[in-house]
């Protein structure tokens, strides 16, 4: 019996899959509008792909941001799905988007009014900053204009994966990327006619797809009402003290995700001082290759949101906490694509792409280990966890490590990330005992249901 609880039962694993699959395989088509930008724009050498993706590791640490506000909203719309509460769903959607919407705000005003400077702290002391500097601010020039449309989508696409609906969002995102990958081979190397833009004509294409992907999404939405849909008459009428809630819920989401974040980008910028343009676009390529494995991790969040928070949201405690004994189990197995190596750049950055590659491959087992207890921390409506792992061992053991090797050795940049990834295996180490303490599960829904009814 011992043996069984721990595995799960195949109901649960086919429940899973069922939602993880069409998550996975809209999260990998909707990357490719990004991922395609680099594939593509790879021809065109060295320099231009670096600008592209220096420019994209920037709008990375925004990406995050609103994916980490989209899983605050995440904790309560699976929950009130699960316990039938349409209005709770409501409010969560209009917390998600006006969220989102203010957050992208100040991107587009910091990406307005200081490009060069946002650049180039990515470049530290890069020799050919110059040159990458331009190609990424002109790219940032036209991409910002992809910000509000691409809020929306999330957190349109989002609501939908958080109820069970996973294959509209699956269909919407194969159409967006086609758009992109049509446009992207008319405007960068200008066939059809076309001027060749390169660079430019690769922002342009996004654009485009991003403003199809919307509009898709808003029709789809209004068409079929689901119950956390609002009309933007309605989008502000908010529950002050609900959001206050979720507010809480995000700033500890928030303040630990970005903790990781940024100290993913401060290692990526001293990387980038140790070489030229072979380490920034070798090591880009090789990051946009693992996001094709990376993005097995929104599938499994997503079924571990449906399944586990939704039987939170029917308070129904001991079997929420036997399901998610099977999360790292199910992630660990799910991770089986194969990489395709950029073809179009030097020999040296392909170099530096296959020895990164190479040490990624190696610490995968660990990530989807670590991304399945945080996932399984936050079904359960417990928001601190991650915060509290992340920051504690960034802060004591990650950043002190980059800036001693840095110091101190002549490590190159695929040495040094091996060395200061081990730190990992203390999150994991700690992450394990917090779940173990059962502290973790609680029924978010339920208590804001308690609490509606002694106002």
């Amino acid at each position: 019996m011992e043996k069984r609880s721990l595995i799960g039962s195949p109901g649960f694993y086919r429940q899973a899959l069922a939602l993880a699959i069409p998550v996975m395989l809209q999260s990998l088509l909707q990357n490719l509008v990004s991922l395609i930008d680099n594939f593509m724009v790879a021809g065109l050498g060295d320099v231009k792909m670096s600008g592209v993706n220096v420019l994209n590791q920037l709008l990375f640490v925004f990406f995050v941001a609103l994916m980490t506000l989209s899983g605050a909203g995440a904790m309560f719309m699976s929950q009130f799905n699960g316990s039938k509460d349409a209005a709770g769903m409501r409010q969560t959607f209009r917390f998600k988007i006006l969220g989102g919407l203010a957050l992208t705000a100040v991107v587009i005003f910091l990406s307005l009014a200081f490009p060069r400077e946002l650049i180039g702290l990515l470049l530290n002391s890069n020799t050919e900053r110059a040159a990458i500097s331009a190609q990424a601010e002109a790219y940032l020039s036209i991409i910002v204009w992809t910000f509000v449309p691409m809020v929306i989508s999330m957190m349109i696409g989002s609501s939908f994966r958080e109820i069970g609906m996973v294959r509209p969002p699956l269909v919407i995102s194969v159409a967006s990327t086609l758009v992109n990958t049509f446009f992207n081979w008319v405007l960068i190397y200008g066939n059809l006619g076309a001027p060749r833009l390169e660079v430019r004509g690769a922002a342009i294409a996004t654009v485009i797809a991003r403003l199809v992907e919307m509009t898709a999404f808003l029709v789809y939405a209004k068409r079929v009402k689901p119950d956390f849909w609002v009309p933007l008459a309605e989008l502000f009428k908010v529950n002050l003290k609900l959001f206050a809630s979720m507010l809480r819920k995000s700033g500890a989401l928030f303040a630990g995700e970005m903790s990781w974040v940024l100290t993913e980008t401060v290692m990526t910028a001293v990387y980038n001082g140790r070489g030229g343009s072979e380490i920034v676009s070798g090591m880009s390529a090789g990051w946009a290759i693992a996001n094709l494995f990376f993005l097995v991790f929104n599938g499994i969040h997503t079924s571990i949101g449906v399944t586990v928070g939704g039987t939170l949201g029917r308070d129904e405690l001991d079997r929420a906490q036997r399901e998610a004994r099977c999360v790292a189990v199910l992630e660990v197995l799910s991770v089986a694509l194969i990489p395709v190596v950029f073809g179009n750049l030097s020999d040296a950055s392909r170099a530096v792409t296959r020895n990164m590659l190479l040490v990624i491959a190696c610490y995968m087992p660990a990530w989807t280990y670590l991304n399945a207890q945080f996932a399984t921390a936050r079904s359960g409506g417990d928001a601190k966890f991650g915060l509290w792992v992340d920051v504690s061992v960034n802060l004591s053991l990650f950043l002190p490590g980059i800036f001693l090797l840095a110091a101190f050795t002549g490590l190159g940049p695929i040495a040094m990330f091996a060395v200061v990834k081990t730190t990992d295996f203390v999150k994991i180490a700690i992450a394990d005992w917090q779940l173990k303490t059962g502290r973790w599960v609680r029924n978010i829904a339920l208590e804001h249901a308690q609490e509606a009814v002694t106002e």
